[in-house]
């Protein structure tokens, strides 16, 4: 079958061509992908942070128990799901909530689902560090504050940024899921496109580029941050306690 690249120059009946709309449709895709980012990041290391606190006193416990119901409630309820509990359940339930774009309801499901499991990262880093290094700082009279902020979080975001870089990726290929509610986003593209235009290869082929892509610069800018943050001589055995 013989490939008909042409299509994109078509227009697409709204004063552009087929090739400006996925390139607008991309916009979108990276809008939602770089916004739930922030969302999970922020979120995923607060509740990651507070799984970790020492339960020695009411507030600290309390803290712990919260976290821990977040991150089994987002972690094991589908992402498409909350998707739909976000854009059409909750406006129902709390009417204010309809006031709010669909733009901002999709980030919030995505980056609280993508929050959970970087939460978990983040606990896993921060247990994975030497616990004289926690002993030490409250030794020096830090604050827990001040010992999370200081010493435990940055060693432990070395640690996990391997991770993270895959955790990135797949929050990228997820915000797909934002078609569902109408987002103008790359897979709504395809699907509309493809139904106009009855050349699906084509589309397909070329949204499937855009991703592929998207994410590839994604590992990439990961990457370049990964070498930034490292501490010339530390390796990650070291940081984790498996050095000498």
């Amino acid at each position: 079958m013989a490939l008909d690249w042409q299509v994109f120059l078509e227009d697409d009946g709204g004063g552009r061509t087929y090739l400006e709309w996925m390139f607008e449709a991309w916009g979108w895709t990276l809008s939602v992908a770089g916004s739930a980012w922030l969302v999970a990041m922020v979120v995923g290391a607060l509740m990651g942070t507070l799984r970790t606190l020492p339960p020695d006193n009411a507030l600290h416990r309390s803290l712990i128990r919260a976290a821990n119901v977040w991150v089994e409630l987002f972690r094991n309820i589908p992402l498409l799901v909350q998707i739909f509990l976000w854009y059409f359940v909750l406006p129902k339930v709390f009417p204010a909530m309809q006031q709010v774009p669909g733009f901002a309801l999709v980030v919030l499901g995505l980056g609280f689902f993508t929050s959970a499991r970087i939460a978990e990262q983040v606990r896993a880093g921060i247990q994975a560090l030497p616990r004289g290094q926690r002993h030490a700082a409250m030794a020096m009279g830090f604050t827990t504050w001040q010992t999370y902020r200081y010493i435990l979080l940055p060693m432990a975001f070395r640690i996990i940024w391997p991770p993270l870089t895959s955790e990135s990726m797949n929050l990228l290929k997820n915000s797909s899921v934002a078609f569902a509610v109408s987002i103008a986003e790359l897979t709504m593209y395809a699907m509309q496109v493809q139904e106009e235009t009855s050349r699906g290869v084509e589309v397909y082929l070329a949204v499937t580029a855009l991703y592929a892509v998207s994410a590839f610069a994604v590992n990439r800018v990961m990457a370049l941050v990964e070498r930034r943050m490292q501490i010339p001589g530390l390796t990650v055995a070291t940081a984790s306690g498996g050095g000498h």
